[in-house]
């Protein structure tokens, strides 16, 4: 089983790591060529290109000149330490995942890339910022997708071979990043393809995907599955955390939904 996540834009540069443990990223050699072109961008030419500001712009070509490689911990950090966004905040591994937690993940949780491809938990990382729908020219096309090709596809697949439990892939990706891994193809191959949805009750009393508290779900969820060793997709069903209960009438067998409830006080 290979859970598949996003990263995120929010990054954490300073809080002490926990573990000593790393792993170098296996597609490094493209991440290099891929910071070579995005060396060869003004900040102007970045604000434009990512929709971001002047700020923005401006740190992320210091970024890029200043990648180098062999990454070691001095200048890079594992990258589920490394992303802060809501996700990772739901995932909490600093406080949830102890050396055997980190193993576990480091066998089933891949974070989607538009620089790296593909992460492991584990794998040492340096700040950037590329999302994977960046329209991107390079000498391989229009798009980061292009980019990548069948790449980071051709990585799960063979990750799923070595990983424990059934051939299934948990998609708890956004759309932008879990349009890099060609999951049709997967799914040809006879990999179930598993996409959990998360929906909260607003105040007439319909559910709905809140954007925010969908990202927190799919960290809780993926933290959830690496400390109880989920193997299978039936288990997925018992996932309830932070108030979260699986809806059997509003799922399908691929696309279970889960939803949480507003107390009598409005809140969730």
């Amino acid at each position: 089983m290979i859970v598949l996540l996003s990263p995120a834009k929010s990054l954490d540069l300073d809080s002490p790591l926990p573990t000593r443990k790393n792993s170098r990223p296996r597609m490094l050699s493209e991440t290099e060529r891929l910071v070579d072109v995005m060396r060869g961008k003004s900040p102007g030419e970045l604000r434009e290109l990512m929709g971001i500001s002047d700020d923005l712009a401006r740190l992320n070509v210091e970024r890029y000149a200043d990648f180098a490689t062999p990454f070691t911990t001095r200048n890079a950090r594992p990258a589920i330490y490394m992303f802060a966004g809501d996700v990772y905040q739901g995932i909490a591994a600093r406080e949830r995942f102890d050396a055997r937690d980190l193993t576990e993940a480091q066998k089933t949780i891949r974070i989607l890339s538009g620089l790296y491809g593909l992460l492991r938990p584990l794998d040492l990382m340096q700040p950037y910022r590329l999302e994977m729908g960046t329209a991107l020219v390079t000498d391989r096309g229009d798009s980061l997708y292009r980019w990548w090709g069948d790449r980071i596809t051709n990585a799960v697949r063979a990750d799923l071979a070595e990983s424990p439990g059934p051939q299934v892939v948990v998609d708890l990706a956004s759309q932008e990043y879990s349009r890099s891994v060609d999951l049709a193809a997967l799914a040809a191959d006879g990999i179930r393809v598993v996409t959990p949805r998360f929906e909260d009750q607003g105040p007439q009393g319909d559910y709905k995907v809140v954007s925010f508290s969908a990202k927190r779900a799919r960290g809780l969820m993926a933290g959830w599955l690496v400390t109880h060793r989920v193997r299978s997709v039936r288990r997925l069903t018992e996932f309830d955390e932070a108030g979260y209960a699986y809806d059997a009438a509003g799922s399908s067998r691929d696309a279970p939904v889960f939803r949480r409830a507003r107390d009598r006080h409005g809140a969730h």
